[in-house]
C-alpha cells in the first residue's frame, strides 16, 4: 500500500497526527507512507519518529502557484501506478489542501467532513470522509482517518511521538549548568507566544501578565522561570525579561525544537497559551497548564500527560473553528474578554492547585 500524508499545517497539527501514523504503521509495516509537510520543524519531527518511509519538504507559501502545481503533479509518478491514498492531517479545512489531495492523484483520498464550511472548502473532494465530531480530541480525528484507510477500530490511543537524542539532551543538561538556577526547587516553562497567522495572536495572554505571574513564582513558590519560543518571539520574551529585570527568570536559546523539548521534559511545570508548545511538553510527558480563551478545550487539550485548563468558561466560548477564516470575536462589551480579563492570580492559584495534585500522586 502507497500513502501520502499532507501535513501541511504548523507543528501542533503534526505533532497530533503522530498516534494516528504510530496505528498506521504497526497495522501497515510494509505500506510506503509518504509525507509531504510545509514547515522546517515539521520535517523534523516526522523524520525523528522512524515512521515515514520518506518526509518531503515543500513551502507551498514561499514557492508560489506555479512551481507548487508541480511539484503536486509530481506526486502522481513518485511511486510506481501511484499512491493508493493520500490523508488530510486533521485539521486541515482550506480548499487549497483539498485541491493540493485531489491532484496528487491518490486513488483514495481521506478527511475529515467539517461542520461548519466544508463545502465552501470544497471538502467534496474527499471521497473517503468522516465527519467531525466536537467533542474529540484532534488526535482522536486523526485516528478516525486512520481508521478508514485501515479498517481497523482502535481503542487503544498511544501519546504524541517526538523521539529526542543524545545532543538534545545534552544541551538540557548544559543550560541548566551554566545558568545560575535555584536547582532545589527547579523550574518552571513559560511560552507567552503563538501563532500569529488568521489574528491568532489574540490568543496569547497578554506579556505582562507572564511577568506578574513569574514575579509570582519567584516570591511565593521560590522557583525559577524559563522562557520559551521561537526566534520569531524574541521581542515578546525581550519585553517580559524587561519587565522582571532582578527577578530569576531566564531565556532559553535553543538551536531547535528539539532541544527545547528536552528542557522542557525537566520543567516541574510548563504554562503556555494555546501553541506548539503546549503540544511538545505534552509529548514530554510535562506537567501542563494551559492557558485557553477561544479554542475549543476539547480539540487541543495536552493530551496523555497531567494538565490543568485555566480558563474563564465564557458563555461564548469556545468561539474559534477551524476555517480560513481569522480568529474574530463577537462581545460588544469586552473584546477577547476570554484572555483579557483572565486574571493573574487566578491563574497563579490554578498553578498551585494543580502542582499541588502532581506532587502529592493525585
Amino acid at each position: 500500500m502507497k500513502i501520502l500524508v499532507f501535513a501541511l499545517s504548523g507543528i501542533g497539527d503534526a505533532l497530533m497526527f503522530t498516534p494516528a501514523m504510530k496505528l498506521l504503521r504497526e497495522s501497515l509495516p510494509d505500506a510506503r507512507i509518504t509525507a509531504v509537510v510545509m514547515f522546517g520543524a515539521v520535517r523534523d519531527i516526522y523524520e525523528r519518529t522512524g515512521l515515514f518511509s520518506e518526509v518531503v519538504h515543500f513551502d507551498f507559501l514561499k514557492q508560489g502557484a506555479v512551481n507548487s502545481l508541480r511539484f503536486v503533479l509530481s506526486l502522481r509518478t513518485r511511486v510506481p501506478g501511484g499512491y493508493d491514498y493520500a490523508v488530510n492531517v486533521y485539521p486541515s479545512n482550506r480548499k487549497e489542501y483539498n485541491i493540493i489531495s485531489f491532484l496528487s492523484g491518490a486513488r483514495k483520498r481521506a478527511g475529515v467532513r467539517y461542520l461548519r464550511a466544508d463545502s465552501a472548502n470544497l471538502g467534496f473532494l474527499n471521497n473517503l470522509t468522516v465527519r467531525e465530531d466536537d467533542n474529540l480530541h484532534n488526535a482522536e480525528e486523526n485516528v478516525k482517518l486512520a481508521e478508514l484507510i485501515t479498517g481497523k477500530k482502535f481503542t487503544d490511543i498511544p501519546p504524541y511521538h517526538f523521539p529526542l537524542n543524545e545532543t538534545d539532551e545534552n544541551f538540557a543538561g548544559k543550560f541548566l549548568e551554566d545558568n545560575p538556577l535555584t536547582a532545589e526547587k527547579g523550574f518552571i516553562g513559560f511560552h507567552p507566544g503563538c501563532a500569529t497567522m488568521k489574528n491568532h495572536i489574540m490568543r496569547r495572554w497578554e506579556p505582562e501578565k507572564f511577568a506578574e505571574l513569574a514575579s509570582l513564582i519567584n516570591a511565593e513558590l521560590d522557583m525559577d522561570v524559563l522562557l520559551f519560543g521561537g526566534p520569531e518571539e524574541a521581542e515578546l520574551r525581550k519585553s517580559i525579561l524587561d519587565m522582571t529585570a532582578g527577578r530569576r527568570v531566564f531565556e532559553v536559546k535553543s538551536r531547535n525544537i528539539a532541544e527545547s523539548a528536552a528542557l522542557i521534559k525537566r520543567s516541574r511545570a510548563f504554562v503556555t497559551n494555546d501553541s506548539s508548545l503546549m503540544h511538545i511538553s505534552s509529548a514530554m510527558g510535562a506537567n501542563v497548564l494551559a492557558i485557553i480563551g477561544p479554542t475549543n478545550t476539547n480539540y487541543i487539550k495536552p493530551w496523555k500527560t497531567n494538565y490543568f485548563i485555566s480558563s474563564l468558561q465564557l458563555e461564548c466560548a469556545p468561539c474559534f473553528i477551524y476555517s480560513p477564516a481569522p480568529l474574530s470575536c463577537s462581545r460588544k462589551d469586552v473584546q477577547y474578554k476570554c484572555i483579557r480579563e483572565l486574571d493573574v492570580r487566578k491563574v497563579f492559584e490554578d498553578l498551585k492547585k494543580f502542582m499541588a495534585q502532581f506532587n502529592s500522586g493525585t
